[in-house]
């Protein structure tokens, strides 16, 4: 009688193994996740690893002993992606690279190799498209650097054997998904070749000091496919946002060792590629309706940058027995408790109607310093009263309907002064921040919403 293979149980979801089938998974709760694949030990990627990449002799050195180079990061020529990946990209890095299809990944990497290849070489890696589809892209993008080098295979070893032998200065994995070590009977894509793959390329990356860009797709939650282990072995994790109808695309940094977290970049994607927004404030308020209710304009910090945004209310008789609370681009649990403190602390009667807010533009506010122009939307929504146009409000807002002080005033009235603005509602305590002779912008300090309010009504 033939022995039967040894088999596993592995989560979909995290990669949690277990040697019995369970219906919730222990490490990451969710359930229904387990999938039965054969057991493979570990070795199998450890001695793909030791057959392409040179092996080191193991010594330790102090901090002082070890040396530092004046050039230890590259830039992209493409201020947006610099910006969010902390001032360029950084010598042995391991950067992944997630968003939805079509939303613009290939394409930014892709149009970055045109201005990094005139000082280094590159080696772009597809396992979806053919080298004949690459060069019909790159002509499309406007992309004839000499210095690009194109494979198109999916063997990860082999990969990272071309990388040893040919030592180029930058890498691009397009996508992690279909890269597959032969020595693991598992397809690509499932969670072990991702993960095994994903930590043969980083120890390429640090092993040679060769920067390596990887391509993640997402799944249908919008979370990077793959083990979650896999954003722990990067050094950075990308993530490219944006609605499919709309033009305007939004990088965030989820996670960077390099630099802060807090940085987007704003791209706009046109026929020839992507194309930077260096002015995020003006993209935002083009096209804004003047004298209407329901409008308010907020300012937020965006790592060191600050953005204006609009803000869109609109409130209208219910015809249902619990109504309607919808919210776009901004926290809807956030929204309950403006509702709640508008109601219980002005005495704004919101229990029969239907409210709806957005964020224009497809940005999101995920700051305290919304809260105020958008319980001031609410109500100018509800009492049918615009808001000035060159008005601009910031600040958060307590449950007992105080307005709270917020951080980098002066950086937010700067912002608000240059694209014209000519009056500002603020926290009262933010005032002994701001020397208001420095700007050319008047400033209102409010303790409350109803000061703020009684302000709206004259």
């Amino acid at each position: 009688m033939a022995k039967k293979d040894k088999t596993v149980f592995v989560c979909s979801e995290c990669g949690f193994e277990s040697s019995k089938w369970n219906g919730r998974c222990q490490s990451c709760g969710m359930w229904n996740t387990f999938e039965e694949q054969a057991y493979v030990p570990t070795v199998a990627s450890a001695s793909a690893a030791k057959n392409t990449l040179a092996a080191s002799t193991l010594k330790m050195a102090t901090l002082k002993e070890i040396e530092t180079l004046d050039e230890v990061r590259y830039l992209t020529g493409t201020k947006e992606l610099d910006r969010v990946l902390g001032g360029g990209l950084v010598k042995g890095s391991l950067v992944l690279v997630g968003g939805e299809p079509g939303i613009g990944k290939s394409t930014l990497l892709l149009q970055i190799c045109q201005y990094m290849g005139k000082e280094h070489s590159i080696l772009y890696v597809s396992g979806e498209e053919s080298a004949r589809q690459i060069k019909l892209r790159a002509q499309r993008l406007n992309v004839d650097t000499e210095s690009l080098y194109i494979m198109t295979v999916t063997d990860a070893p082999a990969v990272c054997g071309a990388i040893t032998s040919n030592k180029p200065d930058i890498v691009i994995i397009d996508s992690i998904q279909t890269m597959s070590i032969e020595e693991i009977p598992s397809a690509q894509g499932s969670l072990r070749q991702v993960r095994e793959c994903t930590n043969l390329f980083m120890k390429t990356a640090k092993e040679l000091e060769i920067p390596i860009f990887i391509v993640g797709h997402v799944n249908k939650d919008g979370d990077i496919a793959g083990p979650k282990v896999m954003e722990h072995i990067v050094d950075a994790v990308l993530h490219f946002e944006g609605e499919r109808h709309l033009s305007y695309r939004i990088l965030r940094a989820v996670k960077n060792r390099f630099g802060s977290t807090n940085e987007i970049g704003v791209f706009e994607m046109a026929d020839i590629g992507l194309r930077e927004v260096p002015e995020p404030s003006m993209m935002l308020l083009s096209g804004r309706p003047k004298n209407v209710s329901g409008n308010c304009i907020a300012c937020i910090m965006e790592g060191s940058r600050p953005i204006l945004a609009e803000v869109q209310a609109l409130a209208a008789k219910s015809s249902f027995a619990v109504p309607r609370r919808t919210a776009t681009g901004f926290d809807f649990s956030r929204l309950a408790i403006l509702l709640a403190v508008l109601e219980k602390r002005c005495g704004v009667c919101c229990g029969t109607l239907d409210v709806y807010l957005n964020i224009v533009g497809g940005f999101r506010f995920d700051e305290p310093a919304g809260d105020l122009p958008v319980a001031i939307a609410v109500y100018s929504a509800i009492m049918d009263k615009p808001v000035p146009d060159n008005l601009i409000a910031i600040g958060e807002v307590g449950l007992g309907g105080e307005v709270r002080n917020i951080t980098r005033i002066q950086q937010r009235i700067a912002e608000a002064q240059r694209m014209g603005f000519e009056k500002a509602i603020i926290p009262v305590q933010s005032l002994k921040n701001l020397n208001p002779d420095d700007y050319d912008i008047d400033i209102i300090g409010v303790a409350s919403l109803k000061q703020a309010f009684t302000y709206l009504d004259k």
